[in-house]
């Protein structure tokens, strides 16, 4: 074989050879791994923020509002839930990168305080055993209960958001607690987007009508007694 055709032979082999290697390496960059896109964290925002609305006035009545229970395992995580309606309204689904500051029995809580705080000096039920030294009895206890909090889609378009909670005001008296009176409150507000975005801010509207709604029913109920 003459040293032309030698050369040309090893050129060919050459090629041959780090072709596949070539094509190994183009194939690893194509599956490095991408970054991870992280889940958005939601809250009810930052309440009112007039430093006037901040100040409670000396002598408002006291009452101890107690842990936010829930009757709902899937409240007392961080997930952002939802339910197509017009799917399979039984099935409780999160969104997969949508999630809240904190457990939403915990935001709930949060925001019913705020609410409540402009009628009431509210405390946490220890505060409130704690207060019996300066008053001399008990404030009333506000137990709430969270039984639904979901963006429900109506349609792929048409959505709400849906909360439902079961409120009971207990008085303590020297013989024990004692029911004074129960409420069913349940808040259906739109959303403007059908997303996560769209769901959490009306889920916060809806959180603000039911406080709305239980302190109202708290005035009537103080009123009446």
């Amino acid at each position: 074989m003459s040293q032309r055709h030698l050369t040309a032979s090893r050129r060919s082999f050459a090629m041959r050879l780090t072709a596949p290697l070539l094509m190994l390496g183009l194939s690893a960059c194509g599956s490095l791994p991408t970054r991870p896109v992280r889940a958005a964290v939601y809250d009810f925002g930052p309440g009112a923020l007039d430093a006037a609305t901040l100040t409670q006035p000396m002598g408002l009545p006291l009452l101890a509002l107690a842990d936010v229970a829930s009757s709902n395992g899937a409240l007392d995580k961080l997930a952002v839930l939802y339910r197509l309606g017009y799917a399979d309204a039984q099935q409780l689904r999160p969104y997969a990168l949508a999630h809240w500051s904190m457990p939403v029995t915990g935001l709930v809580q949060q925001r019913l305080r705020q609410i409540l705080g402009q009628q009431y000096a509210v405390l946490s039920a220890g505060e409130g055993a704690a207060m019996t030294r300066v008053q001399g009895k008990l404030p009333l206890v506000l137990r709430v209960e969270l039984d639904e909090f979901s963006h429900f889609f109506e349609s792929p378009t048409v959505s709400f958001a849906l909360l439902r909670l079961r409120a009971t005001l207990i008085e303590h008296t020297p013989v024990g607690a004692k029911v004074l009176a129960q409420r069913q409150v349940l808040s259906r507000q739109p959303a403007r987007t059908p997303d996560a975005p769209g769901g959490v801010r009306a889920l916060g509207v809806a959180t603000d009508a039911a406080g709305r709604e239980l302190a109202i029913w708290l005035v009537k109920i103080e009123a009446a007694r």
